[in-house]
């Protein structure tokens, strides 16, 4: 079975080729992702100014819920893997089918609390007669995917924890095509407006997550789920909660962070904005390889510690932080030489004061860009090791304290104008970095984190 085949490469064969084969269909993903977001940003302008921008009111609010949520899918992969590397086939399963109900439980409360507060939540967020309905409308039928959402999740935390990084690449692949065709055929043809936009998003997360539930289901697989057989176990309980607690509040409070980021861009203007948002795009296509391998850096990770094979689980985090490192070096100093900046912004700006912005930004994050691959690859190796409290005390700080110190400092002491935004942006993921590297330094996750056992057997997680 392939599973068998990648969990094998991962404990005992070439850490090199491990790393690439699991990173390389995140990357691909991530890619994917990112061109349907361009994509969906391209259809949603064809809509009114006042359906556009209750779209974008309510979006971030959507952002909080499920990256809250997604502490628990987290969890299941870490836990997972965990499992999986210690041979514990068995209580990997039932940690799969704990992590399910779970997820969907939390979905399907959230979603109906989510739906019956909306009103409430649109007001408080200042709207007003047609942004209010618009808003409202969009937020309450965008809401409703939440459980196929997290049964997309799942599916995805389950196949990656058992090394298995190609069939959920295909899964998002389905979702985010049939989002792509629904998009114009909704908003443009049927003239749905903000509903047709909604519905696209419910429809192409319920497709993928009615294959996800039956294939999920499929006793073939090294790890499934049996759901009338399950029995919640507290000691299971507790660890999801333990491990998966940390990454939602990080990833939950990351997001209002950047929400008020926003906001101090916009005080300089709507051209610094353009140029903010030209450059976060393009920062984001560059950092699609160092998210690819902190992923595949917490799976190996997690599967090494279950195995107790710590020595060769910071093998692979130093293999892959090292790869990953000099590619963003030699990549980032070609993308920060002013004339190829210049020329990439081009692509999606004719401002000319737009243009000087965003390629100095582009610029300045490119150069380094580097400081991603430290951060991301050793945020793996903590995820992969369940100490995800580490994870989420740093990035919180990476938004809260350093990104919007730097940014004080440089606005109201050196007085930098909108170059303040721009060094705020890499001196705090430079620092994160630094923190991050600083803990892995002193040992801190090669120490056993708390996990049920089985009677009369110890394992040292």
């Amino acid at each position: 079975m392939k599973q068998k085949v990648n969990s094998e490469q991962i404990l005992n064969g070439n850490l090199i080729q491990a790393i690439l084969m699991l990173s390389i269909p995140v990357v691909i993903n991530s890619f994917l992702q990112t061109m349907y977001n361009l994509t969906d940003t391209y259809w949603l302008g064809r809509l009114g100014t006042e359906e556009l921008a209750a779209i974008n009111l309510v979006s971030p609010v959507q952002n909080v819920v499920i990256n809250f949520g997604a502490g628990i899918t987290v969890a299941g992969s870490v836990l997972i893997s965990q499992y999986i590397g210690a041979k514990q086939e068995e209580d990997a399963k039932s940690m799969a089918n704990h992590i399910f109900i779970c997820a969907m439980f939390f979905s399907l409360v959230c979603a109906s609390a989510m739906f019956f507060a909306t009103p409430s939540i649109v007001t408080w967020l200042g709207a007003k007669d047609e942004t209010f309905w618009y808003s409202k409308t969009y937020l309450q039928l965008v809401i409703i995917d939440m459980p196929f959402l997290y049964m997309v999740n799942m599916y995805v935390a389950i196949h990656q924890a058992q090394g298995d990084t190609f069939r959920p690449m295909l899964m998002n692949v389905l979702g985010i095509t049939l989002n792509m065709l629904l998009d114009p055929l909704l908003i443009v043809v049927c003239k749905w407006g903000v509903a047709g936009a909604a519905l696209a998003t419910v429809t192409a997360k319920a497709v993928p997550a009615v294959f996800a539930f039956f294939l999920l289901h499929n006793r073939k697989n090294l790890i499934y789920l049996q759901l009338r057989k399950t029995k919640l176990e507290k000691e299971k309980l507790i660890n999801i909660v333990r491990v998966g607690l940390p990454s939602a509040i990080g990833g939950s409070t990351s997001q209002f962070g950047f929400l008020l980021m926003s906001k101090n861009v916009f005080k300089y203007g709507t051209q610094a904005m353009a140029a903010y948002g030209i450059g976060n795009k393009v920062n984001g296509l560059i950092s699609l390889p160092s998210n690819g391998v902190g992923s595949a850096t917490a799976i190996i990770v997690g599967q090494n510690v279950g195995a107790e094979q710590l020595d060769r689980a910071k093998t692979g985090y130093k293999l892959a932080r090292r790869m990953i490192v000099i590619f963003l070096l030699i990549g980032g100093f070609i993308l920060s030489r002013d004339p190829i900046s210049t020329a990439i912004v081009s692509i999606f700006s004719t401002d000319e004061a737009v243009i000087a912005m965003a390629s100095e930004f582009l610029s300045i994050m490119a150069f380094w860009v580097f400081t991603n691959g430290v951060y991301n690859t050793t945020m793996g190796l903590f995820q992969g090791s369940g100490h995800t409290m580490v994870n989420m005390v740093v990035d919180v700080s990476r938004l809260w304290v350093f990104r919007f110190g730097t940014l004080f400092v440089c606005e109201e002491l050196l007085h930098m104008g909108v170059r303040s935004i721009w060094y705020s942006v890499v001196i705090s993921n430079g620092m994160a970095a630094l923190v991050l590297f600083v803990v892995y330094l002193t040992g801190r996750w090669r120490i056993p984190i708390k996990k049920e056992v089985k009677k009369g057997e110890q394992h040292g997680f």
